[in-house]
């Protein structure tokens, strides 16, 4: 079993392990160290300290040269940070392969960008007040990032946010989820390797909420990157020194329309994947599908068949489909969730029992109450919600209603139908004739309302990362 210290410089040795545990089995597979407050105060230090010192920043060709060896080596050793992932996180070997090739192309991403992204020109003599002048802006790195990953992607999530630090020329602070912290640590590892100079990216596990408000709130700390839950990421929001900035990514309820219209053959893969894909441990998982009515029965028949013939087991086996929940704790309340869906009249339709005490049956349920916890609240586990609906547009006030909003998706072969779809829903993203948890790492990815704050995607966090800075110039020359 494999321990990871914290890729910290001198903060010491740590009194406090955890263990890392398969959700799968629960077997424990790492330790990991934990730092306390007088150590975190220390790792501020150093990252500030790096920050303050202009001639320690990075050279955009040496940031160039760390990320493209990076590259490199997680290319090199892709199979074993697929199991890796796999292993600690429980989301199926060929889908942590691409969880893997969507990090290896990110850290591709970031040398693009800094190739593409520049500062510009302001338009001067235009008038009395600005002749002779001129005017241009010139990118800086914000200053320290501290960021707070989340277990569902525990690879490419970590990229997502360092990777952009590291391209803007940011000293990068990263708290992966405590659940799954090995692959970050790996990661972090691979970019000392590449010649990442010590305390430039560090790397840290916390189990103490007090200690990660007290970085959260540091004054030192320019930019706070959170993945994770709502509850969580406000209340560290509300914790920002003044002048801080920030990004918050929550979760969703992603909603669903399905026309009359809709290529019904096309459509049932799409969203069985979109909702069972990591047992719909997923911030943007189908979760409530609207049907019209006509259809609404076949698409759950649909839907519960595709779910009943996927493998649920072992995520490092390499037919597995659907693995575990991320704790026990998650499949009892996926249970209970159910039970009181089905209690106040729902029909199940498929699923509805755990496996297991890590794993649970992929669930189709029919016309659940609108104020069922399955239809009010993210489900964050293998159920699908199919509502019959008359009026589309009744559905969509049912979709809209509610405190989150993230992306959305409409089925149907009517252009019309599909735009009106687009224009109605409150989403940042409505996919048409595709599932909801479509994503490639260079859109933009927001959750609006309480599902976040900013937008993510690479090119995105990195501008976020960086400040304008302005020069203006005068001269009887210009």
């Amino acid at each position: 079993m494999e321990h990871y210290s914290a890729f910290a410089p001198s903060i010491g040795a740590c009194a406090e392990q955890a263990t890392v545990y398969a959700p799968w089995d629960r077997s424990p597979i790492g330790t990991v160290d934990i730092i306390n407050s007088q150590q975190a105060d220390q790792v501020l230090e150093t990252a500030f300290a790096i920050y303050q010192d202009k001639s320690r920043w990075l050279p955009p060709a040496k940031r160039i040269e760390v990320l493209e060896k990076t590259a490199q080596l997680m290319a090199a050793r892709s199979e074993e940070l697929a199991v890796e992932a796999a292993r600690e996180g429980g989301k199926p070997l060929p889908d942590s392969k691409v969880e893997v090739a969507r990090a290896i192309d990110g850290m591709h991403s970031c040398v693009e960008i800094m190739r593409t992204e520049a500062g510009r020109e302001i338009p001067m003599n235009l008038n009395a007040a600005s002749a002779h002048h001129m005017a241009l802006t010139r990118k800086y790195p914000i200053g320290v990032v501290l960021a707070f990953s989340a277990f569902n992607h525990p690879l490419n999530l970590i990229v997502h946010q360092v990777g952009p630090a590291l391209a803007s020329g940011c000293p990068a602070i990263i708290k992966p989820a405590l659940d799954t912290p090995l692959s970050c640590m790996r990661f972090v590892e691979m970019l000392h390797q590449a010649g990442l100079p010590e305390g430039y990216v560090q790397a840290i596990n916390l189990g103490d909420h007090e200690v990660a408000g007290q970085m959260v709130g540091d004054p030192r700390v320019a930019f706070f990157s959170f993945i994770g839950s709502g509850e969580v990421g406000w209340m560290l929001r509300s914790k920002l020194a003044p002048g801080a900035r920030c990004a918050l990514e929550h979760g969703g309820i992603a909603p669903v329309i399905v026309a009359a219209d809709a290529d019904i053959d096309g459509a049932l893969p799409l969203m069985a994947k979109g909702g069972f894909y990591h047992a719909g441990q997923v911030c943007v998982s189908v979760q409530r599908v609207y049907a019209d009515q006509s259809i609404a029965q076949r698409i759950a028949e649909g839907l519960a068949e595709l779910g009943n013939n996927m493998k649920v087991g072992d995520p490092t086996e390499a037919d597995t489909e659907v693995g575990p929940l991320i704790r026990p704790a998650e499949v009892d309340r996926v249970e209970a969730w159910v039970q009181e869906a089905v209690d106040a009249g729902a029909q199940l339709v498929s699923g509805g029992q755990r496996l297991s005490d890590t794993a649970y049956q992929p669930t189709v349920l029919l016309n659940p109450p609108a104020d069922a916890k399955v239809s009010a609240h993210e489900v964050f586990g293998p159920v699908i919600c199919v509502y019959g609906f008359d009026d589309i547009d009744a559905a969509i006030a049912q979709a809209n209603a509610g405190p989150y909003s993230f992306q959305a998706a409409v089925f149907s072969q009517n252009i019309d139908t599909a735009l009106h779809c687009y224009h109605q829903l409150e989403a940042a993203a409505v996919m048409i004739n595709n599932h909801t948890a479509f994503r490639v790492d260079w859109m933009p990815f927001a959750g609006l309302k309480q599902s976040g704050h900013g937008v993510g995607g690479i090119p995105y966090t990195y501008e976020d990362m960086q400040v304008d800075k302005l020069m203006v110039v005068r001269s009887p020359s210009l």
